[in-house]
This record gives structure tokens, sequence and C-alpha cells, in this order.
């Protein structure tokens, strides 16, 4: 559904995309992740025929963005981080005037409307003014008139930005729903944590550069260099950490209070020896676990040193 190759965009001598590659299927839920000015608003208004590259190619429905721009854009529902409602509008109103730029007309345009605020949960301010809806409302408003032409492929940037938490559970349910839908979706971020049960696949971005790329369990995989183990014994720590950092399967063992951080070797993937050997040497286990990679952890492990 969306296809680049080496696209990049360039601001004098600030290149602000650096040959960026991306391929996504129907129904992805793609990530984008990287701090502001990373990119990531660069790289979606390319895709969306809003701002022309310097270099590279980009396909979005099998259609070059340099071909038909028009016809791309019929097929892309583009949110932008900050955008304008009318003060004199209601909900509705509102809808229904983008409606009619997509030319959809006659009893249609009511009704397509109504199914699209019903779909992001805001018919009950179907005849509230725009200007007084709520962040959040506000937010939920404008991804209505994205969805208005029901386009295949959404680009949406920072949709989550700015809300309060139980406003921004409610955008990640929507993605959620957008990616049941079988729609392509792009969502832009730079708190991790907001994309982190919502994607299929995600992008790591930084300075300009894709420093990452897959799906999610690939992205963890790629930032764990080694298994860690999250120890707690009833007692004695510090003599169970020097018996741990004997055996010739541990890279490290560090203490953190009465914690005891345990990183194996690379590549040994079997930790049911450490266990037994605490257990035969007389102590009791009052925590075992494997420590999880997430993708704040990712982020911070892929990122590191990129250069402008």
């Amino acid at each position: 559904m969306i296809e680049t190759r080496k696209l990049t965009k360039r601001y004098g001598n600030l290149i602000a995309a650096n040959e960026i590659n991306l391929s996504l299927k129907e129904g992805d839920v793609f990530g984008f992740i990287g701090p502001n000015g990373s990119g990531k608003t660069t790289t979606m208004r390319m895709i969306a025929t809003l701002l022309q590259p310097d270099y590279g190619e980009c396909y979005v429905c099998g259609e070059s963005i340099y071909s038909d721009p028009a016809k791309i854009r019929r097929l892309v529902g583009y949110m932008p981080d900050l955008f304008g409602v009318y003060d004199d509008m209601t909900v509705i109103e509102y809808l229904e005037f983008f409606a009619a730029t997509y030319r959809i007309n006659g009893p249609s345009r009511r009704k397509v409307c109504e199914e699209k605020l019903e779909l992001v949960d805001l018919s009950f301010k179907r005849d509230a003014m725009v200007n007084q809806l709520s962040r959040g409302q506000t937010q939920r408003a404008g991804l209505a008139r994205t969805l208005l032409h029901d386009p295949q492929v959404l680009l949406l940037d920072e949709p989550a930005s700015g809300l309060d938490p139980r406003a921004r559970i409610e955008i990640r349910q929507l993605l959620k729903r957008l990616g049941e839908m079988k729609k392509t979706v792009i969502v832009s971020s730079h708190i991790l944590p907001e994309l982190a049960d919502v994607c299929t696949r995600v992008g790591m971005i930084e300075k300009g550069i894709m420093v990452a790329d897959g799906y999610v369990h690939e992205i963890m995989a790629q930032a764990r260099r080694a298994i860690c183990l999250d120890i707690e014994v009833t007692e004695r720590p510090e003599a169970a950490a020097k018996l741990i950092e004997q055996h010739g399967e541990i890279e490290s063992v560090t203490m953190k209070g009465q914690r005891i951080v345990v990183a194996l070797k690379k590549d040994v993937l079997d930790y049911s020896f450490l266990p037994t050997l605490l257990l035969e040497a007389g102590f009791r286990l009052k925590m075992f676990r494997e420590e999880e990679v997430n993708l704040e952890t990712a982020f911070m492990e892929l990122t590191k040193g990129k250069q402008q």
C-alpha cells in the first residue's frame, strides 16, 4: 500500500529525511517514532504529496506521487498535528463542509458524516460548536474529517499530542479499530508508550535517518543485546551475587539495592540453571524474572550516536 525508496528531503544543508525506505501492507498500523524535528512530519507530508521530495520515489496504492498527486490525495487521509476549526460551525456542519469538498453530495453526505461521528464516538457532540470541543474531542472530529472520503491510507501526525490520559486511551482504541478495518495507517509520535500496544510495525527515525524498521517483536529482538534477569533472595544477596558471578555463562552481575541484576552472555538463551544453582546453595528466591525490552528501551538502544 505504501512503498518508499530512498525518499529524501533537504532544506539547505539540513537533510530532514535521508533516504527513507518503507514498505507497508494493507492493515499495517505503523508507528513512526522519533523526537521532535527527527523527520517524521517531513516524510509523511511527502507521502501525502504535500511536499515535493528532492530525491527518491514513493508509491501509494501502486501510484507514484509524481505521476498523479490528485489521485493519491483521494486515496490518502492526512491529519496534521495542528489544524484549525471554524468558530461558527457545529460539528455536523463542519463535517458536511469538508464532505462537500470531497464531492460527497445529496442525501449520502449527511449519512457519511453521521457514520464517521459514530466511528470516532463523537455522535453526542454532533450539534455542539466545534470551537467549544475539548482538545481530545477536537482530535476526534479531525479524525472523522480525515475519514470522510473513506481513504485506504491514513497519515496521522501526532494525533495524541497534548491529550489527557483518557483521551490518549480513546485515540489508541480508535487506531486499533482502523487497523481492524484493514486501513494502512502511519501514526507518528515522540511518546513511546502511546504506540506500544497499537502498532503492528514500528519505524524509528533520528535526525532524518531511519535507524530501525520492522515488526514490533523484531525491533525488540534487535534492541536486546543479551538477556537480563532480575533476582531477589530472602537473605544474603551479596553472597548470592558472588555465587552467580562465578558461573561461566554470566556476563555481569550488579546490585541495585537488594535486587541482583544478571546479564547473560550473548547467545545464552537458557537460564534454567540459575534457580537450581541458588536453591542448591541454600538461597530462597523472592523474585526471578526476565527484564522486558519495551519500545522506550529499544529506542534508546537503537538510536545511540546518530549524527546529522
